[in-house]
């Protein structure tokens, strides 16, 4: 029995340090994925309050723009190709946006980058 909830507990915790959202895009859709606040984003960064890292992979068969914006000025602008994985380094204060012109499907996970 004490192994099982060791094993419950370590389970819970794996999911608390990190954060994983999957998200379906529409034809010529843009969303906030996080920076803007609650209610606004699409995904959940944990790590909201200091430097992280965005694992980006698109599931889907078309392609998906991953845009970085700070205080509405474009910091990058990444071309993520279907069933490509990337890492993007994700500065408090970012927000992320996803922009779609045919329809497809991410999935975004964050992780704390350690210092």
């Amino acid at each position: 029995m004490k192994k099982l909830l060791l094993l419950f507990a370590f389970a819970s915790i794996s999911c608390i340090a990190t954060s994983q959202t999957i998200i379906e895009l529409k034809t010529e859709q843009s969303m906030c994925i996080t920076g803007k606040g609650p209610g606004q984003d699409g995904a959940i960064n944990p790590y909201i309050n200091k430097d992280s890292f965005a694992i980006v992979e698109n599931l889907g068969q078309n392609e998906v723009q991953v845009r970085i914006q700070q205080n509405g000025e474009i910091i990058k602008q990444i071309v993520v190709k279907p069933k490509v994985t990337i890492n993007v380094t994700f500065l408090k204060g970012y927000e992320l946006y996803f922009d779609s012109e045919l329809p497809t499907k991410v999935k975004i996970n964050f992780k704390e980058k350690l210092e």
